[in-house]
């Protein structure tokens, strides 16, 4: 095996030094003992106690998982049944319909929040958690779609077409064969249109609506006042899970469906 070059090896380390320092430090600063500023003054869990106490944070946490939860469900949805659609079909539409469902994922996160906001005001929608959800399943549709899609096409036909030849029905190859040999795929978009519905602000300061405040919305609100313990803990938890569920949705993503496991699904 050629040995890397020991630049690249520099380069690599420079790069991931520059995205992942800001992050231990706020990490790090989450148990600082200090109540201000950035000088060392001791080891502490307090904040984190204080996290676990605030009854406008919880509120908050809760708003964001549930709206996670629904957009990322509904999402994954109609994203599969897009994917699987676009994917059989041929022809000049599916070029025109790739390039619609891909536009959320290259416009501007402001332009969108904007054009959504004003959607809702011209249809006199009542801003609040459903607007939020609708806004999340904007960008987390395109989002599911490009991953399931990924993941049909590394899939061998044979398998279906060998079901179809023993007498399966279209509905029993979707269910016995397509959507197991897709489960890895199907977590693996789900856990990242979570993270991304659970981390996203910018939309959701636009659709949001009066007492459906979610995490960063909170978290925001508490910046404004400057940077305090308490914001450091809980951008740290959120920055822990988000790194989490980004790398459980990469290894699920990665895993490939054995040859062997096809014959349970006939």
């Amino acid at each position: 095996m050629k040995r890397m070059p020991s630049s690249f090896i520099l380069v690599s380390l420079l790069v991931m030094l520059f995205l992942y320092l800001p992050v231990v430090i706020l990490i790090g600063l989450s148990f600082n003992a200090s109540t201000m500023g950035v000088a060392w003054k001791g080891f502490t869990f307090q904040w984190y106690e204080k996290l676990a106490m605030d009854r406008a944070i919880l509120e908050a946490t809760v708003n964001s998982v549930v709206i996670a939860f629904v957009s990322t469900g509904l999402a994954l949805v109609l994203g599969v049944g897009t994917a699987i659609g676009l994917e059989t079909r041929h022809g000049v539409q599916r070029a025109w319909v790739n390039m619609i469902l891909l536009l959320p994922l290259v416009i501007p996160e402001i332009l969108l929040g904007v054009s959504l906001l004003m959607v809702f005001v011209l249809c006199q929608v009542h801003l609040g958690f459903g607007t939020i959800i609708i806004g999340h399943m904007v960008f987390n549709l395109p989002l599911t779609i490009v991953i399931i899609r990924a993941r049909l096409r590394k899939l061998d036909p044979a398998w279906e077409d060998s079901a179809r030849d023993l007498g399966a029905t279209s509905w029993d190859v979707l269910t016995r064969i397509t959507l197991p040999l897709l489960r890895p795929a199907i977590w693996g978009a789900g856990l990242l249109g979570f993270t991304v519905s659970l981390d996203d602000f910018v939309v959701t300061f636009f659709v949001a609506g009066p007492g459906s405040t979610t995490l960063p919305l909170k978290v925001f609100s508490m910046i404004r006042t400057g940077m305090t313990p308490e914001v450091n803990a809980l951008s740290a938890v959120m920055v822990v899970v988000s790194m989490l569920c980004v790398g459980l949705s990469w290894f699920l993503q990665q895993r490939s469906a054995p040859a062997s496991s096809g014959s349970s699904y006939l």
